[in-house]
Order: C-alpha cells, then structure tokens, then sequence
C-alpha cells in the first residue's frame, strides 16, 4: 500500500519515519542459478508475438556441476547490460540509473534458487510510498466521504483453506528486500492450469523515476499455519512455503503506471496494477500454479459502478505497524468512490485498518452469477490507517491480462 504523506523515499513503521533498510548482506549465491529470461512488449497484445522479443531457458548442469546457460540466453542479458556471472554474485544489488532496466520490453528476472530462504521472506518489508492527502487533488466532484475504519480480521488457518488464491508477493528494490500481497487468478488459454497472479504496479515497477524491481517471487498461502514472527525464526521453507517459490518470468504493468506512477500523491493509481506469469523456483511436479494450490479467481473487468457493489472483501499480508507482515488479513466494507484527478477513473475506496505490505492484494466481489471475482487490488492509503483505495478495472487492466495469458498460450 502507497500511504499518503510526502516522503523522501525512507520507509515507514505505522506513523513514525524509519531508517532505509541497510545494504544487504552478502547472500551465498553457491547453489545452483536457473535461469528464466523474458522480455515483453509495452503496445499491443499480439506485439510479443510479432516481435519475438521473448527468449525462455532452463540452465543445466554438466558432470562437473557447473551451470551452463544457453548463448542465445547470455546473449540476451548482455543486451542489456547483464552479465550472468556478476548477476549471480550479486550485481542485481547495484541500481545504479544506466543499469536499472524500465521499460516494459526491458522485463528480465533470472531464477536465482535458494534466494528467498525463511530468513529473507520473513524479514522483508513493506514498499512504503508515503504522500499527504491533501496531494489527492483534482477531484471529479464524485469523491464519496472517507468511510469508517473497518478493522482487518485476521484469516482463519490454515490459510490454504480459507484464502487458497493468496500469497506474499516479495521482490527486491533500491531501498532492500520488500513485500507485497498478491493473488491467483485464472487463465483463459490454460484452463484450470493457470500460472498467472495478480498484483499491483508498485510492486513490480517502480513507476515514472525508476524501473522493474528485481528477484520478484510469489509464495502461496505464505505461513499457511499462521506462526509467530518469534516461531517462523526456526521454521524450515516447507512450513514458510508450503505450496513452493514461484519466481515471475515475465510481468506487465500499465503504461500508464511506468510513465507516470510516484512515491507521492495519487500519481498513476488508478493504473496501479499489474499481471506476472511465475514459474516454480524448482521444477515442481510439473503442474501449474491453480493445480498446485487448487483454484484460482476469475477478473471482472466490467465491476459495476460503486453503488451497485453491496460488499468488497480485501486480503493481504500486512507489515507495518501494527502489523509484522507475518499472517494474512482481510477487510470487507461497501465500496465508496475516490477521485483523483479529472481525467484517470474513479477508483474503489473501502474501510480497512490494514497497512503497507497489504500492496497488490485482491479485492473480491460476487459478479452476477454470485460467485466470487476478483475487481481490484490494494493500491493507495492514509498514513495514519483507516482507508484503502484500489483501480477500478477496465479495458487497460483486460489488455495486459489478456497479453500475458496470450503470452503463454501454446504452452
């Protein structure tokens, strides 16, 4: 969640300014790299087809236990800057402006394995985006009143049982290890066999001054069992990860999000969404994502308007205070509006007391057949919690799901 007060990028506990996360440490990169390298086209749905700008390998091992990566592959990298060995041995840490990739076409997130052992996933924090409300200018006239904090319930666990189509989104940006929350959501080239989540721009994308952040995995029904942040500090990866690591080899945002989202204001949230393919961090059985964790949410690009909606339901991983980021919540209220400017659509506004690290989590409501869809993600919020926002989805938010499904569709 982008909270809403000016900030010079520093993150954020609750309402209090806290340091930026230190340099990370050195992590043991020794274990086996796999290698997923993607590009995708920021234009039409069918440009990655007409461009084949789309390379996909898996690096193998020889009798030695070297890894090898394909040329074409390495080739690939180069192009952009990236060189395997270094990349490896921790040159994704350098953000330096000329090596920071952007634009859409530019997505690349090779495998590293073993990278997001418990320790990292747990200590990861949230994205905070802290701007002032009074940035939220331009209103249409159609803003409804700020609605009554609705404090977020804890989910019941297991979580695979009462939230099997959520999960922690976690990724890596400038600032350290973050997290957000995301979602499963099905694909219509792959019936019942779906490996597509649902997320936010700000979480894959750094918006107008930055670009694709890197290392970004997703982890189903993450602490399934509901541990303490204390009891997690000995918990092996299979209670942490019970449906495995996910890593996205290719995410599209909005281009709306790339060219105009911001750490402050409003700026580019009503486009703050965002689709990524994943794949297993480790091969897995061979089955899909929806298979592996047993469902996945339709999208309804064609929500009714706001006072048709009788009840939103929003779920996440909340971080910041009062919150550890380590057990999944939701909130359900009737949706109001919120209007940031003249131009961009309203978006959806829900009561919520969840924090920073809910970012990117599903919003869900029955479509006309009565069953549930997902409408919206977890955008933008107050500082001081209360509120949550999230882009109604439309004909932008269909293009690039439709992309990414068509991506993939003869696979």
């Amino acid at each position: 969640m982008r909270s809403i007060r000016p900030s010079s990028g520093a993150r954020r506990s609750g309402d209090a300014r806290r340091r930026t996360s230190p340099v990370l440490g050195a992590v043991a990169l020794a274990s086996a790299l796999a290698l997923t390298a993607t590009a995708c086209d920021s234009g039409d749905a069918d440009a990655g087809a007409q461009t084949g700008a789309s390379a996909s390998a898996s690096a193998s091992a020889e009798g030695d236990g070297k890894i090898t990566i394909p040329d074409d592959i390495k080739d690939r990298l180069k192009e952009h800057g990236i060189d395997l060995d270094k990349w490896r041995n921790g040159a994704w840490k350098d953000w330096s402006k000329d090596d920071w990739l952007r634009e859409a076409q530019d997505y690349i997130n090779p495998i590293i394995e073993g990278l997001w052992d418990p320790d990292r996933m747990r200590e990861a924090e949230e994205p905070d985006r802290a701007v002032d409300e009074s940035d939220l200018s331009g209103d249409q006239g159609v803003t409804d009143p700020a609605p009554a904090a609705v404090d977020a319930a804890a989910v019941p666990t297991t979580y695979h049982a009462n939230a099997p189509e959520a999960g922690k989104l976690l990724f890596d940006s400038p600032e350290g290890t973050s997290v957000c929350s995301a979602t499963v959501v099905k694909d219509p080239a792959h019936p019942g066999k779906s490996n597509l989540v649902w997320t936010a721009g700000h979480c894959v994308h750094a918006g107008k001054k930055g670009g694709w952040y890197r290392n970004i995995a997703f982890v189903p029904s993450y602490n399934d069992a509901g541990k303490s942040a204390a009891q997690l500090e000995t918990a092996t990866k299979e209670e942490v990860a019970p449906y495995g690591v996910w890593w996205a080899d290719w995410a599209r945002t909005s281009d709306q999000w790339i060219a105009q989202g911001g750490q402050t204001g409003g700026d580019g949230a009503s486009y703050d969404f965002a689709v990524i393919h994943v794949t297993p961090e480790e091969g897995g059985s061979g089955k899909s994502l929806e298979e592996t964790v047993g469902s996945a949410l339709p999208v309804n690009f064609a929500a009714p308007a706001v006072p048709k909606v009788q009840s939103i339901t929003a779920t996440g991983y909340p971080a910041a205070a009062p919150y550890d980021g380590q057990r999944l919540y939701r909130c359900e209220d009737k949706p109001g509006r919120l209007s940031l400017n003249t131009t961009d659509p309203t978006m959806y506004r829900i009561g919520c007391t969840m924090t920073g690290g809910s970012s990117g989590g599903g919003w869900v409501a029955k479509g006309s057949d009565g069953r549930p869809a997902l409408v919206s993600n977890t955008s933008i919020g107050p500082v001081k919690a209360g509120w949550l926002a999230g882009p109604r989805l439309g004909e932008v938010a269909k293009s690039l799901y439709d992309s990414v499904s068509e991506k993939y569709a003869g696979e």
